[in-house]
């Protein structure tokens, strides 16, 4: 027996050509893109530092919509503030028919005082 390789199931030459093949199409696509960066480069009219809209005397320019929170942490905290303050505190509806906003275990314990209204044994039906 011998200890060479099989020569007739890979063909080395095959593999070494297609990763030169390979290895060249690569060094042309970068050299390509390389290329084409200068010349955008080139091309690129100078616009001067950027405006900062911290800067003083010119208006400020918002974003298009939507617009991002920028602090969302305090907005939501605003908004729960708000919102308490609509469920936990006393304020008028109107003041004609006397309708008055109350805090909610205010209203669970009027309504466990008090309870709900109740069906009729004949199903509400008025004769």
């Amino acid at each position: 027996m011998s200890s060479h390789h099989e020569e007739s199931d890979v063909d080395v030459s095959a593999i070494f050509g297609f990763s030169a093949g390979l290895t060249a199409v690569t060094a042309a696509v970068f050299l390509f893109v390389w290329l084409l960066f200068g010349y955008f480069d080139r091309r690129e009219t100078p616009t001067g530092p950027p405006d900062y809209p911290l800067a003083a005397g010119q208006e400020l320019r918002l974003p298009p919509q939507p617009r991002l929170q920028t602090a969302p942490r305090e907005d939501f905290a605003a908004f729960r503030a708000g919102e308490d303050a609509l469920l936990n505190g006393y304020r008028w509806i109107d003041k004609a028919a006397g309708t008055v906003r109350i805090p909610i275990a205010e209203a669970m314990r009027l309504t466990v005082e008090r309870g709900l209204p109740a069906r009729t044994v004949d199903g509400g039906k008025q004769k």
